[in-house]
């Protein structure tokens, strides 16, 4: 696999801190955005602040087009260590109701339109291993750890976590995880396909924008429907209906000024050759 180095902080063009919260640093890396839970000294939680600098992020992020794909690291030595515990017991004495507002950080995610890369550096636990969940792509270093842990604490697992991790990986991985509380290190998740590969923690970040930095330089609304399609593909098990699946958006794609520019310049890279 070919991967272009990542970017410095340094430099000119769009790269540099845009925004630093206290639970949320944000890094632009020419086209990628890095964003970083800050909040070591509690193992980054799903708090109430991250959800909030979460949401705010994503919102900027995808309203500016200079954007076309994010990264999400952890600051210290956790990716993400889960909700705080005294808001699952808050959540369950009010009947679940604040349930959807723990998992209104990872499903902004889940649910954006840019191609998102988890940098897995150290643990993943229970709502963090749905932050990781709802990345596009996971790249894990040696020292990540995915651990679902729900079980372990005496709570189902919420959020979409058996359905997401089961289509990420497959039933026997999940059941594993989840019932027999598994925990995978960063080269088991990448052999059974719960990351995409596994590198050394010093090579993690710059191989996750390098990834994210490949997607970015695709069209930015292609890439958005693109994602969406392939979403949409979990409902097809026939071919027939895939095709027709994939005929309406490629049609538009062939209609964008960039379809014919990029072709143009294909053309001109093989009659050099020629």
């Amino acid at each position: 696999m070919t991967i272009p180095a990542a970017s410095g902080v340094a430099g000119s063009g769009h790269r540099g801190i845009l925004q630093a919260m206290s639970v949320l640093e944000i890094e632009m890396r020419d086209r990628v955005a890095v964003l970083t839970f800050n909040d070591p000294d509690r193992r980054n939680v799903v708090s109430d602040e991250l959800n909030a600098a979460l949401l705010a992020a994503f919102d900027d992020i995808e309203a500016d087009d200079g954007v076309g794909a994010v990264v999400l690291t952890g600051a210290g030595k956790a990716f993400c260590a889960g909700a705080v515990l005294d808001s699952l017991l808050a959540a369950g004495e009010g009947a679940g109701g604040d349930l959807p507002h723990i998992y209104s950080g990872f499903l902004r995610v889940a649910h954006s339109t840019l191609p998102t890369v988890a940098a897995v550096n150290g643990a993943a636990v229970g709502a963090g291993m749905n932050m990781v969940l709802a990345c596009d792509l996971v790249v894990a270093a040696r020292s990540a750890r995915f651990d679902t842990r729900f079980l372990t604490i005496g709570i189902h697992p919420g959020g979409g976590h058996t359905w997401r991790l089961r289509n990420i990986t497959d039933l026997q991985t999940a059941k594993a995880m989840v019932l027999f509380n598994q925990v995978l290190d960063g080269e088991e998740a990448a052999r059974r396909g719960l990351a995409w590969e596994c590198v050394d923690d010093d090579d993690l970040l710059d191989r996750a924008v390098g990834y994210a930095a490949l997607a970015a330089a695709h069209p930015r609304e292609l890439v958005a429907v693109t994602k969406e399609t392939l979403h949409a593909t979990a409902a097809v098990d026939e071919s027939v209906p895939a095709v027709e699946l994939e005929i309406g958006p490629q049609q538009w794609s062939m209609k964008q000024p960039a379809f014919a520019e990029m072709v143009g310049k294909l053309k001109d890279r093989i009659s050099q050759k020629g």
